[in-house]
């Protein structure tokens, strides 16, 4: 028996699970909410870090804006 990562036989039987589950159609819908799921996840994670940085750099531009 082995314990160790999915194998090439394992993830080929766990696909046609999720197609018999789900069905063709469905898988497409289901990839692009996983999707934005995972990206709005991300969003909100990463958020308050970014919109900082970018206060920062817009009080940076600002000031050389105003220099010139």
């Amino acid at each position: 028996m082995r314990v160790g990562p999915l194998g090439i036989p394992e993830l080929a039987i766990i696909v046609v699970v999720i197609l018999l589950i789900f069905g063709a159609r469905r898988l497409p819908e289901i990839g692009a909410s996983m999707g934005k799921g995972i990206r709005t996840f991300k969003t909100a994670l990463m958020g308050e870090e970014e919109k900082e940085e970018s206060e920062k750099q817009t009080a940076a531009s600002g000031k050389d804006d105003s220099s010139t």
